[in-house]
């Protein structure tokens, strides 16, 4: 890897691996051979751009010490804020670079995605993307079979966050890094594409490969819950509560604190002493 490479992944890493982030370094020219011009990233082929995934340790790591940190907004995902925020470290960190910093949810006005997160974690060698492509002689006919991502240590247990580019600065000699084909037979590769876009509610796709860490069953019952109940079930919102003004010194709004009373199952989350509700049913 390049000095220049080397150096600035290890800043970014130093900003966001203590908090359950990972980062990949990848060229933009990787990305923009594997799809249309629709979906190009708009920069010089060289352009460095980090790759970054959360890892099951960021459910601990970064989102509960945001939650406790009164920086949320009540209006946006609570796990998207964190991102952010964790994000915005790393351009604030580095004031002498432009940065820019594209999350893996954003679409342009015409709804197109502004970035392909699964094809930009491939071609940073950070998990595979198995797609239909990749099975011979498929066995679906004509149903839709979408894609996924599988990480080499952690299976389907992690979560493709967003990337991070540096406009203006170049590696031409950065060399490619594979993906590690991890589920490598047609067989369990049917099984894979088969769980997730069938019963991926049920968690098993995500044991692709056996995981080094899975996420917890506080994890699992957090994200099986739909995004507008999710500040309920971590006791941050009640129906009658209203956001805050927004504090001068932190771009965000902080949460009005609950009236004492006895607490709910779901605020003792936030504490590590409490065991978690068992997941939830698929």
């Amino acid at each position: 890897m390049e000095p220049k490479v080397a150096e600035l992944k290890q800043k970014i890493e130093d900003m966001l691996c203590p908090f359950g982030f990972e980062v990949y370094p990848f060229q933009v020219a990787w990305y923009n051979e594997l799809l249309p011009p629709a979906f190009h990233l708009l920069l010089p082929g060289p352009t460095l751009a980090f790759l970054v995934l959360s890892t099951p340790a960021m459910f601990d790591q970064a989102l509960k010490p945001f939650l406790q940190s009164c920086h949320l907004r009540m209006l946006t995902d609570p796990v998207d804020q964190c991102v952010a925020y964790h994000l915005g470290r790393v351009r604030e960190s580095l004031p002498e670079l432009q940065i820019e910093v594209i999350a893996d949810y954003e679409v342009h006005p015409n709804r197109r995605p502004k970035i392909l997160a699964q094809t930009a974690a491939h071609v940073a060698g950070a998990a595979y993307y198995y797609q239909r492509q990749d099975v011979e002689a498929d066995p679906w006919g004509n149903q839709h079979i979408s894609g996924v991502c599988i990480h080499p240590r952690f299976g389907g247990w992690f979560a493709i966050r967003g990337v991070v580019l540096l406009p203006g600065i170049e590696v031409p000699d950065l060399p490619p890094r594979k993906p590690h084909d991890c589920v490598p037979t047609r067989a369990a590769r049917i099984a894979l594409l088969e769980g997730f876009n069938f019963h991926w509610r049920d968690w098993t796709y995500r044991d692709a490969v056996t995981p080094q860490e899975r996420y917890s069953e506080e994890q699992k019952a957090y994200f099986s819950t739909p995004p507008a109940q999710r500040l309920a079930l971590l006791g941050l919102v009640q129906p009658s509560e209203k956001p805050s003004s927004p504090s001068p010194d932190f771009p965000f709004t902080t949460h009005t604190p609950k009236k004492p009373g006895k607490p709910s199952r779901a605020r003792s989350w936030l504490s590590p002493r409490v065991s978690p509700p068992a997941s939830p049913g698929p």
